[in-house]
């Protein structure tokens, strides 16, 4: 069987007060699974317009649209409104994603916040943020996360470590090409990573001659050989869920043809013999069409070692 597991993800109020009923009709009609992936904490999305001075930024916005995504509404959220609290205001949409048999997992409590410190915050900081997350996760839900997924790809070593410590089953926090466990700075991290391996829709639109129109032709070219564990494939409640919605049925409809079955991260998990996962390096690097770095798959660790004797 062909897998293809959807990554979802709700970072701001509107897209979970809309995005997220949508999708969940929309993967319900297409009998697809996915996991979804909550920000519980303020929607602090306005503080991010002073990213706009930064090199490539502005560009990334005008190309991809992401005003017409967010809206202005949400774009004043944290600045010139108060930051709605996003786990409190919404608890039974969250509820509601669970009990129509979806995987729901940890996205952040500010993922603002997180975007903008994570790199150099310290071990306190970190852990303080993932100890607000997983409080108001475990208060909606009665129960503990079991995956985390880093709002935007970005991870420091403490966090890391907190993926292992906190007894996550696994951690969706990268990309990169398989499943692995990872290592940072010679440190192994017992909690495997399930990365996205395939471009997001704003990765690939206003680049190469595609656009919102041809944009779903274009990802599945890149589905049309199946890796051995299958593929990762990152949505955003604020993007699939409104306005690409159709493009994102069209890609249903695509996957389907090609043979995949669309399902939750867990089932790519259930699959893996954890025992012999590779050990690979996590670094930071870049991907085509995102402005800069995040969390990547590396080379597999100690493989020159290995190799040589």
């Amino acid at each position: 069987m062909r897998l293809l597991a959807l990554r979802i993800t709700a970072s701001t109020w509107r897209g979970t007060l809309q995005g997220i009923p949508t999708l969940v009709d929309i993967l319900r009609r297409h009998s697809a699974g996915g996991t979804f992936l909550f920000t519980v904490g303020p929607d602090n999305t306005g503080r991010a317009l002073k990213r706009i001075f930064r090199s490539g930024y502005l560009k990334q916005v005008r190309r991809t649209r992401a005003i017409s995504h967010y809206g202005y509404r949400t774009l004043m959220n944290g600045t010139l409104v108060p930051a709605p609290l996003i786990g409190r205001r919404a608890s039974e949409i969250l509820r509601g994603v669970r009990d129509s048999g979806f995987e729901v997992g940890l996205h952040g409590w500010d993922h603002f916040g997180w975007e903008e410190h994570i790199d150099s915050a310290s071990a306190t900081w970190t852990e303080r943020q993932l100890h607000l997350a997983s409080d108001r996760f475990t208060d909606i839900f009665k129960a503990p996360p079991s995956v985390h997924g880093a709002a935007g790809w970005q991870m420091n070593a403490h966090a890391l470590r907190l993926t292992q410590r906190r007894g996550f089953r696994y951690a969706s926090d990268t990309r990169g090409t398989h499943p692995f466990i990872p290592v940072q700075n010679g440190e192994i991290v017992l909690c495997p990573q399930v990365p996205t391996t395939l471009p997001t829709l704003d990765e690939l639109i206003g680049l190469n001659g595609v656009n919102a129109d041809n944009v779903a032709e274009t990802l599945l070219r890149h589905t049309a050989l199946e890796p051995e564990h299958g593929h990762v494939f990152t949505l955003r409640a604020e993007v699939e869920g409104m306005k690409l919605a159709n493009t994102f049925e069209n890609l249903l409809t695509g996957w389907r043809e090609q043979g995949y079955s669309m399902v939750a991260m867990q089932d790519i998990v259930d699959r893996l013999d954890r025992d012999t996962l590779p050990h690979h390096q996590i670094t930071r690097g870049s991907v085509p069409g995102r402005t800069g770095n995040l969390m990547v798959q590396g080379a597999e660790f100690l493989a020159n070692w290995q190799n040589a004797a």
